[in-house]
């Protein structure tokens, strides 16, 4: 009696284990063909889709955030270089038209001193906007590596979650086609389908919200940050002599 009682319990756990290993299964295979779908551009639930509306388009925005954030990296990279090219030729030259005015005491001497002068202070004060320049760019450098970053983490998170939803979502559907309210066992799949709907719609909407949340904080602080970093270049006069 007592051998059948182990035999029953540990095949009622095996049955258990089982279940559970096949409801991993099928939870892994509908969030798979979400990420199937989703890659190949195949036609999703329009309703599904338009609920996820105001999330969209504050990712569009967020895209938009970490593209031009890294275009304006580049932009200013680039403008610092030919800015201190431009001056070093400038002063090169200025310096040239000094020492040839210093030996030619007419008054094409004299031209050449002022020219060589005028450019030697115009190359001076087009270095002088290096500082403010190398200052804009670890302004956004810190703003594209912590605040862009941490909400991309987010995002991530985010998606996982989405997909995870919308795969459980196919296979609530996929249950519900076959549905007889009169059979037992569908009826109770049927229920932890929809359990496992309502776990990752919680998780979802979650991570949802805090994305929206952090796209808009994000948006302000880049708003801050270039009002900042832009004030000390806006003001410098680059021909005060």
């Amino acid at each position: 009696m007592l051998y059948c009682c182990v035999f029953l319990g540990r095949f009622m756990g095996d049955m258990l284990d089982d279940s559970s290993v096949m409801a991993r299964m099928q939870k892994k295979f509908w969030k798979t063909k979400q990420v199937l779908i989703k890659a190949t551009g195949k036609k999703e639930d329009e309703y599904v889709v338009a609920s996820d509306a105001d999330l969209d388009a504050k990712l569009e925005f967020f895209r938009s955030v970490q593209s031009t954030c890294t275009e304006l990296l580049k932009v200013i990279e680039r403008y610092q270089q030919r800015i201190t090219r431009l001056s070093q030729e400038e002063n090169e030259l200025g310096l040239f038209l000094h020492f040839q005015g210093e030996h030619d005491k007419t008054k094409a001497g004299n031209m050449m001193n002022a020219t060589s002068k005028a450019l030697c202070t115009s190359a001076k004060q087009r270095m002088a906007l290096c500082a403010p320049l190398h200052r804009l760019h670890q302004e956004v450098e810190t703003f594209r590596r912590r605040a862009i970053q941490d909400t991309l983490l987010t995002v991530t998170r985010m998606e996982r979650a989405r997909t995870e939803y919308r795969g459980a979502l196919l296979w609530m559907k996929d249950v519900s086609q076959e549905l007889d309210p009169d059979t037992y066992k569908q009826m109770e799949k049927f229920r932890k389908v929809q359990s496992q709907v309502r776990g990752t719609k919680t998780q979802f909407e979650k991570l949802k919200n805090d994305v929206c949340q952090k796209v808009d904080m994000l948006g302000a602080s880049r708003c801050n940050m270039l009002s900042h970093s832009l004030c000390t270049y806006q003001v410098f006069y680059i021909w005060e002599f």
